[in-house]
């Protein structure tokens, strides 16, 4: 049985303890920055010829990530693999789902310092800033995995004389999620394990502003046990990645 839902608390970075735990996490963080970062389609990691770097914008000498590059025909096969692999995750138990929404939260509580430091850098937020960031992804992963388990299966609806009849929300199909830079983490993470928890497959194309930290909570999702073929990491250009998979036939909805 799961404890009621709560919000994650901050931490007051004037006391010692804190404080020297995000420095900690500052210099753990500054000796991974300039990492080359596969794509993720159809279950596999990707690595392409065409690159783009992610800098800091506090010091835009600093590159905090190299990302291998999505095209147009790497946009269409993600969402054929996706749509693909719909039939099976959309068949998988709500609790089931949930359950990994709730190990990555796990993982993330675990790690609140680390993640808060990769945004600290790659989008040169504050120390508290970034802290509530990653608190609040944490807040949607477990929130998501408890309204999952509640909208599972039957319910009730207006009985009739002689019929049997139920009530059950079903996924649509393929989610292509595009979010913004200013949430980095949180927003991407509220956006993707909605989709996922409910039964859909996903196409995640984050901000070319912050994509290391989308590859990130691909790492920490994958960690917590999510099929890595359920979840498609299509980072590229709007103008090409994201407008082919918003276009694209076989995509069902867009957040």
């Amino acid at each position: 049985m799961l404890t009621p839902y709560f919000p994650e608390s901050y931490v007051d970075f004037n006391q010692s303890e804190p404080r020297a735990k995000m420095l900690a996490a500052l210099e753990q963080v500054r000796a991974q920055l300039g990492r080359t970062y596969p794509l993720w389609v159809d279950g596999k990691p990707v690595t392409t010829s065409e690159n783009f770097t992610s800098t800091s914008p506090a010091d835009p000498s600093r590159v905090v990530g190299v990302m291998s590059k999505a095209n147009v025909d790497i946009a269409d096969r993600a969402v054929r693999s996706a749509a693909q692999q719909f039939a099976r995750w959309s068949r998988v138990d709500p609790e089931v789902r949930a359950r990994v929404l709730l190990k990555a939260a796990a993982i993330m509580r675990r790690r609140v310092y680390e993640f808060s430091a990769w945004m600290c850098y790659e989008v040169s937020k504050s120390w508290l800033e970034a802290y509530a960031d990653t608190c609040e992804a944490i807040d949607f992963l477990e929130f998501y995995a408890r309204e999952a388990i509640r909208l599972g299966g039957s319910h009730p609806t207006t009985p009739m004389p002689g019929e049997e009849n139920e009530v059950r929300y079903i996924p649509l199909g393929v989610g292509v999620v595009i979010p913004p830079w200013n949430f980095a983490l949180a927003i991407t993470a509220g956006m993707t394990t909605a989709a996922l928890v409910t039964g859909n497959t996903v196409c995640l194309k984050p901000s070319s502003s912050s994509p290391v930290i989308a590859a990130k909570l691909i790492e920490c999702l994958h960690e917590a046990g999510l099929p890595p073929e359920v979840l498609n990491f299509v980072p590229g250009p709007g103008a090409s990645v994201g407008d082919t998979m918003v276009a694209h036939p076989l995509t069902r909805f867009i957040s």
